[in-house]
């Protein structure tokens, strides 16, 4: 008698991989539209409320790279389920919050999820048959795009049907993401030597924090401010003792040789910049459509149908994943270049042509098919390019790399809206979106030429003929 073959679960891990990416994704931005409510309802003041996405930026970036090396050294699927579990707590904090400093609380509790994509990326690569690797990477990938643009298409409408408190309430999406990793991926023995680097942890965490807090308060306090100085130069500062300390440590955070890897450095340079147009577009969209017309451009639109119009660039993301996916399975490079090219091509349009909805609903395709290209694409590079025992934390740098760049992105873009405005009013004169579409193409084109000087793939050579069969 055959035994059946055992059940294959790769499809449930892989929809509850998407359900745990799209549940950090749209903590991501889901607020973003609705912080004049929330504001409104703490009775805070607008750089009190900011940290509801401060606070939540900065506990992701420390999380990122540390979990994601947990997940090397103690197993993913178990650190997963355990960063789901965490993810959702934090989620109901925030739900129930009564006050701004346990809703900041609760923000930076859900922030543990920043570490969600490196350790789904270390259980595809682990578990998945070779030929749909890069297929479900992808997939996975395409989810941070797809769950931001969702996060700004569905806020307006969640906080008019039910209140801004509901829009937390979707955190609790990890909580059956959690339970099938749980189940269904195997669990991966620990070896008895591991060890954390705590240091490095620390260091990296220390640099990350004020390099980012500092950007972040770049609009409000000046770019040329002792503040914004003062702790980007720490954050550099302490990144080149990290960096130091790493290359000593018998069992570094981050082994320094791997992201010195053409492939790897080049990708994590990608990265920067198509984070940079990516959370550029972000802010830059909705604020124009929701101009009013009298200004001479805009549509006068409310939050939710600012939302909207970022329905074709969500969509089109859905497809741009898997299909990236597909063609690397022949050369992760080709969709980077392609994505990083689309997406300068896609800002372009936004520069030229803005004055009607359709004109921007066509280049937010482009935006789609750009992102969702180069998001795919950069993490499969990645995780080809390093030893499965470092997955989790080269990726994890990949991903803070992308929100290094969204974040000064979202402050430079804030900065040129603010130089060109109206009259005395502070409404942003046209000409702003114009620079500030102009700025995000050029950080593509960067990222274009970054991706085009990653190495070709080689193929391997044919087998010699042996000489027997020759003279037969």
């Amino acid at each position: 008698m055959v035994d059946p073959k055992p059940h294959d679960h790769t499809r449930a891990v892989f929809i509850a991989l998407v359900l745990a990416g799209m549940a950090y994704a749209l903590s991501q931005t889901v607020v973003s539209p609705a912080l004049p409510e929330l504001e409104r309802s703490f009775g805070a003041d607008a750089s009190s409320i900011a940290w509801v996405l401060t606070g939540y930026l900065l506990a992701a970036s420390v999380a990122t790279p540390i979990i994601g090396k947990l997940g090397d050294l103690y197993g993913r699927a178990r650190v997963l389920t355990i960063v789901l579990l965490v993810f959702a707590a934090g989620s109901v904090i925030c739900a129930l919050a009564g006050s701004l400093a346990l809703l900041v609380a609760g923000r930076v509790v859900q922030g543990v999820g920043g570490g969600i994509f490196p350790l789904a990326f270390g259980i595809i690569r682990d578990t998945f048959p070779q030929d749909r690797v890069a297929t479900a990477i992808g997939g996975i990938s395409a989810t941070f795009g797809i769950g931001g643009g969702v996060g700004l298409v569905i806020a307006g409408l969640i906080v008019d049907a039910l209140g801004p408190s509901w829009l937390f309430w979707l955190g609790l999406l990890a909580l059956p993401a959690a339970y099938t990793i749980w189940r269904d991926v195997p669990r991966a023995h620990t070896p008895a030597d591991t060890r954390v680097d705590w240091l490095g942890a620390a260091l990296l965490s220390l640099a990350l924090v004020s390099l980012l807090y500092g950007l972040s308060q770049a609009t409000d306090w000046g770019w040329g401010s002792a503040g914004v100085i003062g702790l980007s130069a720490a954050g550099i500062v302490l990144a080149v003792i990290w960096v130091l300390v790493e290359l000593r440590v018998e069992h570094p955070l981050v082994d320094m040789r791997v992201l010195r890897r053409r492939p790897v450095l080049m990708t994590n340079i990608n990265a920067v910049l198509v984070g940079f147009a990516m959370f550029a577009s972000f802010l830059l969209v909705p604020q124009l459509a929701q101009t009013p017309e009298r200004y001479g451009y805009g549509f006068g639109a409310t939050v939710t149908g600012a939302g909207a119009l970022m329905l074709p660039s969500t969509a089109v993301m859905l497809f741009a994943g898997p299909w990236a996916g597909r063609l690397a399975r022949s050369s992760s490079r080709l969709p980077l270049v392609l994505g990083s090219a689309l997406l300068s091509l896609a800002f372009v349009v936004f520069a030229m042509a803005h004055a009607s909805i359709w004109e921007i609903m066509a280049g937010g395709a482009l935006m789609g098919l750009g992102v969702g290209f180069a998001f795919a694409s950069m993490a499969n590079i990645v995780v080809e390019s390093v030893p499965s025992n470092e997955v989790g934390v080269a990726t994890g740098i990949n991903t803070i790399m992308r929100t290094l760049g969204g974040a000064l992105g979202a402050q430079l873009v804030a900065t040129l809206l603010t130089s060109k405005t109206i009259g005395s009013s502070a409404i942003p004169a046209e000409a702003a979106y114009t620079d500030a579409f102009i700025a995000a193409a050029v950080a593509a084109a960067l990222a274009t030429a970054a991706a085009l000087s990653i190495p070709r793939p080689r193929r391997p050579r044919p087998e010699p003929v042996p000489q027997a069969t020759v003279a037969a």
